[in-house]
């Protein structure tokens, strides 16, 4: 990841260069993330797959723009997280509306949907309540890394399928696959950080998160002291 920075530093410089702002970077990175999820509904994969590289990018570049400027700030964090969150629901939006006419395939993109929502509603969920945010799988950049491999090898697949004369699903495998993937390890992440979580608050000032199974038993020990059934 640092070494990702590093390689983009030079363009965030660029950018500074020529008076972009790091709010400007990040409506860059909005609209690109919305003509990648026109361009997945409409069956386009390689393009959309592309474009959401490059929106990913943008989401990079633009605290890195921050930064050399001195611009950094909460209401600039608010907007980043915000951009974030669209940008992967326009994703996962262009991605259910091509898959709309196949139970299947629009119920594992509901359920990656799910998935990547709860994961990011558990980090915000354990900040607001003060407590360090637990590790798991299925972060937003993970997400994306998935998401845009499983679309970009779609065409690559049908080329493959077309001049071999292979069977008609191998096409949508690798778009299916990568849905899987996001919803069977997100969702499990997403309970994994919230059971964390609740068990966290649960316990004294100072204990690790990490240490999820004495909280547990210190909170069934504490419930059963004050006559409480355990939650």
């Amino acid at each position: 990841m640092e070494l990702g920075y590093w390689a983009m530093r030079p363009l965030a410089r660029a950018c500074v260069a020529a008076g972009a702002s790091a709010n400007a970077v990040s409506w860059t990175s909005l609209g690109l993330a919305a003509c990648a999820g026109e361009s997945l509904a409409l069956g386009h994969f390689g393009v959309g797959a592309l474009l959401s590289v490059a929106s990913s990018a943008c989401d990079a570049l633009d605290g890195l723009v921050a930064r050399e400027t001195g611009t950094e700030s909460d209401a600039g964090e608010v907007l980043d997280a915000a951009v974030d969150r669209y940008a992967e629901l326009l994703f996962l939006g262009g991605v259910a509306i091509h898959e709309r006419l196949d139970l299947f395939g629009l119920g594992l993109t509901l359920a990656a949907t799910a998935g990547a929502v709860m994961v990011s509603y558990s980090t915000a969920k354990a900040e607001a309540l003060g407590v360090e945010a637990p590790r798991g799988a299925m972060r937003r950049q993970e997400r994306a890394v998935y998401l845009a491999v499983g679309v970009a090898l779609v065409p690559i697949v049908a080329a493959a399928r077309t001049r071999w004369g292979l069977s008609p699903w191998l096409e949508r495998a690798p778009l299916l696959s990568a849905l899987a993937l996001v919803a069977g390890v997100g969702n499990f992440s997403a309970v994994r950080r919230l059971r964390a979580i609740a068990l966290a608050v649960q316990m004294p000032a100072g204990v690790p998160v990490s240490r999820a199974d004495e909280a547990q038993a210190l909170a069934k020990g504490r419930n059963a002291a004050t006559g409480n059934a355990t939650r």
